[in-house]
Order: C-alpha cells, then sequence, then structure tokens
C-alpha cells in the first residue's frame, strides 16, 4: 500500500483536497484545500473537528459564530507568513474572499470545543533549522508553546531551498519504543517554478518513509499539491531539486491528552545533528517573514 496520494487524487467537485481521518485509515488528523472565486464564499461546517484557516494564495475574511477576523494572505506560499485564523468544533463557518484566494483548513477530530481566534502573521516565529545543505525555515504558527489555542490539532510550514534537505535526520512521531508520542501526520506539498514563488507540477521533489521492520519502505518523488500520508515508522529527508524550492504542510494529531510534536530520530542517522556545528547556516534562510521575503 502506498501513503502517496498524488495531485488530483483527493479532489471533489468543490474541493482541490478533501481528506478526513477515514479516508487516511486512522483516527484524527484531515485536510482541505478549497479554492474561492473572487467576490465568492465557501460555507464549511467544522462537525466534530477543529481547523486552522490558512491562506495559501489571496486573503480572505473568516466568519464564525459572533467573530470575523480579516486574514491578510500571501501571493504563494513562497512569499510571505499569513496571518490565520483557529475555529472549533460544532460550528458553521463563513470564508468569503474578494479577489479570490485558495485557502487549507487543516484539521483534527477532537473532544473540547473552544473559542474562534486569529492569528497575526507578526505574531509567528520563523526559526531556520539545520545547517549546512540541511537549513530550512520552520514557520511555528500553530505548535504547542507557540499557539496554544486548540485540543488536539498541531499544525506548521516549512520552506527548503533548492537542492536542500529537511525532515532530517529521519524521525518518527509514533509510540513505538522509544517514543512517547502517537501522532498521524500529513505532508501538504507545494513546488515551486524556476522563479522560487509560482508553485508549478513543473518541479519537483523526494520524500522517504520507512519503518524498522520494512512494512512501510517508501521513496517517492513528489510534485506540487502533492500529499503524503504517515501513519507510523520513520520519515525524512524531504529534498528539494536543484532549481525548485519545496514547501509543506505538516499537520499532526493524535489521542494524546495533551498537544505534542515531540519526536525520535533514527538511531542510526541523529549523528548529524552534530555535524551542523561545523557547517555554517544557508543563508538562503529565512526565505520568508511576516514583511515578505527576506532576499
Amino acid at each position: 500500500m502506498t501513503w502517496h496520494r498524488p495531485h488530483g487524487t483527493l479532489s471533489t467537485d468543490s474541493d482541490v483536497i478533501a481528506l478526513t481521518p477515514e479516508d487516511a485509515g486512522w483516527a484524527y488528523t484531515g485536510l482541505r484545500v478549497l479554492r474561492i472565486e473572487a467576490g465568492g464564499s465557501r460555507t464549511v461546517e467544522t462537525g466534530e473537528f477543529e481547523a486552522f484557516v490558512l491562506p495559501l494564495a489571496g486573503s480572505l475574511s473568516v466568519e464564525v459564530g459572533d467573530s470575523r477576523f480579516e486574514l491578510q494572505g500571501r501571493d504563494s506560499v513562497f512569499t510571505r507568513v499569513t496571518d490565520f485564523a483557529y475555529v472549533p468544533r460544532d460550528e458553521t463557518v463563513r470564508l468569503v474572499s474578494v479577489e479570490g484566494c485558495e485557502v487549507a483548513l487543516p484539521t483534527a477530530r477532537c473532544e473540547k470545543k473552544l473559542a474562534p481566534k486569529y492569528g497575526p502573521a507578526d505574531g509567528v516565529p520563523v526559526e531556520v533549522r539545520g545547517s549546512g545543505n540541511a537549513t530550512r525555515q520552520v514557520t511555528n504558527f500553530g505548535v504547542p508553546g507557540v499557539w496554544d489555542h486548540a485540543d488536539k490539532l498541531n499544525a506548521c510550514e516549512l520552506i527548503t531551498p533548492d537542492g536542500n534537505w529537511s525532515s532530517y535526520p529521519p524521525h518518527k512521531h509514533d509510540e513505538s519504543e522509544p517514543c512517547e508520542v502517537n501522532n498521524e501526520e500529513i505532508y501538504y506539498f507545494r513546488i515551486a517554478d524556476r522563479d522560487g514563488v509560482t508553485p508549478s507540477r513543473t518541479g519537483f521533489g523526494f520524500h522517504r518513509t520507512y519503518t524498522d521492520d520494512g512494512t512501510v519502505d517508501e521513496d517517492v518523488t513528489v510534485r506540487d499539491g502533492d500529499v503524503f500520508l504517515i501513519p507510523r515508522g520513520y520519515h525524512g529527508p524531504c529534498v528539494a531539486a536543484p532549481g525548485y524550492p519545496m514547501y509543506y504542510l505538516n499537520i499532526l494529531a493524535g489521542p494524546g491528552s495533551e498537544r505534542s510534536m515531540a519526536f525520535c530520530d533514527d538511531p542510526a542517522h541523529t549523528w548529524i545533528r552534530d555535524s551542523w556545528a561545523t557547517q555554517e547556516l544557508d543563508p538562503r534562510c529565512p526565505v520568508t517573514t511576516a514583511e515578505g521575503r527576506v532576499k
């Protein structure tokens, strides 16, 4: 069984991506990606799921209950850190865009109903992780310790400059030894074209996921709009082909009583972290901030 879902395989008549936990074969984590035409709107019933509303391209307003949030978006995921919103379970959410937009809704099945909340771009920490050709940007908009207003849902964005490796060394988030956390994880990829900004199916990257017992062992080519599901096992690296920067949205959720993004490295490769101390950071990172592209 492959956990790779190429572009178009999760599309419906109304959604670019419609992935429920049942579609994935697990219990908690999901993803929707919607396009809203200029002057248009979409209504979403959250049901038993909490969600982030994350603009991928364009801006929109979010109406939920008595709350209304104006989200200043971006031209593409490679141009700016964006505003976002949290919306709770058991709500009707109206999304409205004046100029049109594409928006991701990472979701998690949850128990608690919290209040809607706005997340401004200028409050989102941007981390430069790794070193050398493993330097990458991590945009920590929805992770524990930064955003604690969620029951089960965790999410962050990564940008990997072309030619670099991320999600490295390989690591896992499942409860098999020696890990203490159990999360289902989704990777949603966007790949920039030669301009480094515009998502395109021309470029590509690579992704690896595997388990010690060999029951999962996948090395796949990923292109713009692809999804990879990670129910268990080590994942990494994600490699951006030279000339084509890579973005991915990470979504994690699981049964734990406390949200966590804890992980365990593959012991065979964890030594790589020590090697970074003698390497220089790639000056192309960070790629973006709330003010726009850095370079």
